[in-house]
């Protein structure tokens, strides 16, 4: 049967719990002061499990977090925008910079890639680990430039940077294989495939997958990994040139949705997240563009945040009134393999007759696709 002092200490251990904050150990150690007198006549089961919550309270204060710190020569005053595409934190933050320095700390669980907009809208990844310090030292004028220290996975990054900035555009997937190869267990790995094989207007799924089975060879365990290669193995039916795939699935207001919902002179499949900065300038591009060719135009969107209740809200504040589905399975949602879609922001353009002509347009390169196509239908 439990003691007034095994039920006193599982009480306040529970208060505990959550708060990684040295006070809070001093605190701890106040409400056991009232409790000199039973301390006294503790055995060693007690004591034990005194030492134990004492050590667990000091020892994990800090451990999860992730600090970001850096100087930018040419920027005295500002902000930066950060994210995180793998779940490393929820929603959108922002970075103060004061007299060109900044600092950024953030509670992480475990390893995660987190994506900094700089004000002229250039990004750079940062890879984060708990415990860890990266800096950033570079002039704000010369982002491509930049250096990042701190772990093994950000000065690689910085090194093949510096190696890319030489090169010729169609040189840079033969270095950024050769990489991937050679250091197929670093998150900085994952980012490169997605980056330079997915998300470009003409994905190599096969060589993507040749490297997504090398990653998963050197980390089995690895989820997003496995979650990839799935979705890697069944986009054959989403190549460019191919016929739309047939697919069924219920938006964010209960209306069924298929392919019949693409069956305009041009249609958008487009992927976004409250989370991505980006995907939310996409998705006023693409209200700019159904205002502009209305019923000629077909849009479908999928939203891979994993509450409901953050997509609805995100499409009540900008007023998007085609289909948005959000199953809140985020990466797990169906359709990215139906489309062949493997990041946030993408997106699939289909012409009139139901083919895929192209993918991971954006911006200017958009607009000038859909005026094209759409060219003939205003003499």
């Amino acid at each position: 049967m439990p003691t007034t002092l095994d039920l006193r200490v599982q009480r306040y251990a529970f208060s505990l719990e959550n708060k990684n904050n040295s006070r809070y150990i001093f605190y701890f150690i106040l409400l056991l002061v009232p409790l000199q007198n039973i301390t006294r006549t503790m055995n060693v089961k007690h004591i034990f499990l005194l030492t134990a919550l004492l050590l667990l309270f000091s020892c994990g204060s800090d451990t999860g977090k992730f600090r970001l710190e850096g100087r930018l020569r040419n920027m005295n005053q500002g902000e930066f925008w950060v994210y995180s595409p793998d779940g490393g934190m929820e929603g959108i933050d922002t970075i103060a910079v004061r007299n060109g320095r900044f600092a950024y700390e953030l509670d992480l669980t475990g390893e995660a890639t987190l994506v900094v907009i700089f004000p002229n809208y250039s990004e750079q990844p940062v890879f984060a680990r708990p415990g860890k310090t990266v800096s950033i030292k570079g002039d704000a004028t010369h982002l491509k430039e930049m250096i990042i220290q701190g772990t093994t996975d950000n000065e690689d990054m910085t090194k093949l940077r510096m190696e890319l900035n030489d090169l010729t555009p169609p040189d840079i997937p033969n270095a950024v294989s050769t990489f991937i190869q050679e250091h197929p267990a670093s998150l900085t790995s994952l980012y490169l495939l997605q980056r330079y094989f997915l998300l470009t207007p003409q994905p190599d799924y096969k060589q993507a997958l040749k490297l997504t089975k090398l990653m998963l060879e050197e980390s089995p365990d690895n989820q997003r990994l496995s979650k990839l290669a799935k979705q890697l193995a069944k986009l054959q039916g989403g190549q460019t040139n191919s016929r739309l795939p047939k697919f069924s699935a219920t938006d964010i207001n209960g209306q069924r949705v298929t392919e019949s919902a693409l069956k305009h002179a041009v249609n958008i499949v487009s992927t976004w997240a409250t989370w991505s900065p980006q995907s939310i300038t996409a998705q006023s591009q693409l209200k700019r563009l159904k205002s502009r060719y209305a019923d000629r135009m077909g849009v479908v969107s999928i939203c891979l945040d994993g509450r409901k209740a953050d997509c609805q809200q995100q499409i009540s504040r900008d007023s998007l009134k085609w289909h948005t589905i959000c199953d809140g399975k985020m990466w797990d949602t169906p359709l990215l393999s139906t489309f062949g879609l493997a990041d946030v922001p993408t997106n699939v353009l289909i012409d009139g007759k139901g083919r895929i002509i192209a993918r991971n347009l954006s911006g200017q390169a958009l607009e000038d696709r859909i005026a094209t196509l759409l060219k003939p239908s205003e003499k």
